[in-house]
């Protein structure tokens, strides 16, 4: 009978303790107890899983030093999903949200059934799957689902609404070489079997908030803001939606019938396409630029009354760029949330 080896962890300063098997790291102990802890790429990639040891014995596996630079790691900052305890800890977690930890939800594994796969553009997918345990997750969130094979996993997040349970949405960016995405179009067919596992993310709508909420996506970045705008919509909520969308030319642009009967329906939503390499002769009438770009003009025109909510999701240099646009104009940074869909470690 093998002996498992557990420690105590206890995070500051919100006082939550948990254990932690040895083998483990702290993060997936988290996850597995339903302590939601601010998290990105779960790779060490990103740093927002940045902390501060206070006390203990741990091992830090190999992560990105522009996660976590040599300077900080000198100074007992580490990523939580790459360490492992070999004693007791004591972790002062830098970045938390209370209303995060409020509403965390266990991590668990379940298989699903695909049902279609459909093309929104050259290289834009929506994947449907069925799952016959219903998911409980919050509007933004995500999951890791793993090939029929085992050999693959990628996160991908839900375009459903959390109301949709059994019947599991993705918009996916396919890649020629993709590990992943490439079987979408080569080897995944109806009826194939793939194992999920979550929830994850921290860039979940925030309910109950009466001041401007701003959607800010590129790519397959749409995924998480259109499960956020379905329950929006789903909560009767009333407040004022600003959808801000980055394509490069109109062929990559989708979902268009959609948000214009949202922007016929809704009392005060725009949807804001922009073009970054929209032809002169095309005939665009919308937006050009890149979205950042497009973010900014928007914010310095339009007034907006109230405290905006902020989501951004999509390839890291537009959440850079986002980012320092939404400071500028004022939003608050525990109001700001974003994802960014990180190039998976193969």
């Amino acid at each position: 009978m093998t002996v498992i080896t557990t420690h105590k962890v206890r995070f500051e300063p919100v006082g939550i303790e948990m254990e932690v098997e040895e083998g483990e790291t702290v993060l997936d102990a988290a996850f597995r107890q339903g302590i939601s802890v601010m998290h990105g790429c779960k790779e060490g990639q990103c740093s927002s899983c940045k902390s501060l040891l206070l006390d203990g014995d741990i091992e830090l596996l190999k992560y990105s030093t522009f996660a976590l630079p040599d300077y900080e790691r000198d100074s007992g900052h580490i990523l939580l999903c790459k360490t492992h305890a070999y004693s007791d800890l004591a972790i002062e977690l830098l970045n938390y949200d209370e209303d995060l930890l409020r509403r965390s939800i266990p991590v668990k594994s379940f298989d699903a059934a695909l049902v279609r796969i459909v093309a929104l553009t050259h290289d834009i997918r929506r994947l449907e799957l069925d799952v016959a345990q219903p998911l409980k997750f919050w509007a933004g969130q995500y999951v890791d689902i793993t090939l029929p094979d085992g050999g693959v996993t990628r996160s991908f997040s839900m375009a459903n609404p959390p109301g949709e349970p059994h019947h599991l949405s993705f918009i996916i960016k396919t890649y020629p070489d993709g590990a992943f995405s490439a079987a979408l179009d080569a080897t995944l067919r109806p009826g194939d079997w793939l194992r999920l596992k979550g929830p994850y993310g921290t860039c979940f709508r925030r309910e109950d908030r009466p001041g401007p909420m701003l959607l800010i996506g590129g790519g397959s970045g749409l995924s998480p803001l259109w499960s956020i705008l379905q329950d929006h919509v789903a909560s009767g909520e009333h407040r004022a939606v600003r959808f801000f969308y980055g394509a490069r030319t109109e062929a990559d642009l989708f979902y268009r019938d959609e948000l214009a009967r949202l922007e016929a329906s809704l009392p005060d939503f725009r949807f804001i396409p922009a073009l970054s390499h929209a032809a002169d002769d095309s005939g665009w009438t919308g937006a050009r630029g890149f979205i950042h770009e497009v973010v900014a003009r928007h914010l310095r025109d339009a007034a907006l009354d109230g405290e905006i909510d902020a989501y951004s999701c999509g390839p890291p240099p537009m959440i850079d760029a986002v980012l320092p646009v939404l400071q500028m104009a004022g939003v608050e940074p525990d109001h700001i949330y974003f994802d960014k869909f990180t190039t998976a470690v193969r």
